[in-house]
């Protein structure tokens, strides 16, 4: 067998079971005790922590290090992760998106294509955790976007914007960021020659043409302070102001801007595209906190909720 191919069969079976009797691993390699040791050291030099065991019952283990090497999958496994990964990235665990989508966008580029496709057929059939409250965004797209970020290489692709009208763009994309139940992207426009924000909803046929290229200096502390600056400046459709009492650690920051205004009360201007989308986050803050001015068709939608929630509650289905 040839030196790597059996280094690599060793880990393998190191990452199998707990502990290896050392003439029991011989064996399964074919290799004397003096092999078996000078290919644990070659582990060991590419930053796998291998223990050493003395003694009559004596041998090999694979235990926990400083850092993460690299880990050998089966077909199950590695179909196992990446359907957890898209899972994640579509927001059932919250705060992990982003990692999600570039760990995700690792792992399908050295996945075989037979496995791709087992993945798509198992993301096919998930339900999202959240229905209609998150924009759909396709897994692919999100993995090429994360994919071109990574690689620092131009994309390009065609955008719808709010008006409906399709444009053909070309891009160096710096970073993927979840906001507002939504993907957004940073980029910078190489035709218009500034940066912008694009949603990732809103992308489609996104390609990246192998064109590498230095990264940029982001005019902002990062991506996420740079998509929030973005958001603020656009106008949503639906906006109200929110005096809050007190603290402020459960407000929902996907809606909006938070301002102190020094006397223990807070104003949150909040805002939505989705009339309904407001109502459920306003919904969700804390007790004390008062609309200022509410336009009649939030107040109205508020109330539709609230009647939805009486009847969930008063008219239960007889048993």
């Amino acid at each position: 067998m040839d030196p790597t191919a059996r280094v690599l069969r060793l880990l393998s079976l190191l990452q199998t079971y707990r502990h290896w009797n050392g003439d029991e691993l011989a064996a399964r390699l074919d290799v004397s005790a003096r092999t078996l040791r000078r290919d644990i050291e070659r582990l060991r030099e590419l930053g796998y922590p291998v223990d050493t065991t003395r003694g009559a019952h004596g041998g090999y283990r694979l235990s926990s290090g400083a850092q993460l090497p690299p880990l050998l999958l089966d077909d199950d496994e590695a179909v196992a992760i990446a359907v957890g990964l898209r899972t994640a990235a579509d927001g059932a665990v919250t705060g992990i998106e982003e990692t999600s989508v570039r760990a995700l966008a690792k792992l399908l580029q050295v996945l075989p294509g037979r496995l791709r496709r087992r993945v798509d057929a198992v993301g096919a059939a998930m339900l999202p955790a959240a229905p209609g409250y998150r924009d759909t965004v396709d897994a692919d797209v999100l993995v090429t976007i994360a994919q071109a970020c990574r690689g620092s290489e131009q994309l390009r692709f065609h955008y719808t914007a709010n008006d409906g009208a399709s444009t053909s763009r070309l891009v160096e994309p710096h970073r993927l960021v979840s906001r507002r139940r939504r993907w957004y992207f940073v980029a910078w426009d190489v035709d218009r020659g500034a940066w912008r924000t694009f949603r990732a909803d809103r992308v489609s046929r996104p390609f990246a043409n192998g064109v590498r290229v230095p990264p940029r200096e982001l005019p902002a502390e990062n991506a996420a302070t740079f998509v929030d600056a973005s958001l603020r400046s656009r106008p949503q459709a639906h906006q109200v102001v929110v005096r809050i009492t007190g603290s402020t650690e459960q407000v929902p920051r996907w809606l909006g801007e938070l301002t102190d205004n020094g006397d223990g009360t807070s104003d949150l201007r909040a805002s939505a595209d989705h009339l309904t989308h407001l109502a459920i986050g306003l919904v969700m803050l804390p007790a004390d906190a008062r609309l200022i001015d509410p336009p009649p068709e939030l107040v109205a939608e508020l109330h539709a909720l609230g009647a939805r929630i009486t009847r969930l509650t008063t008219t239960p289905v007889p048993t």
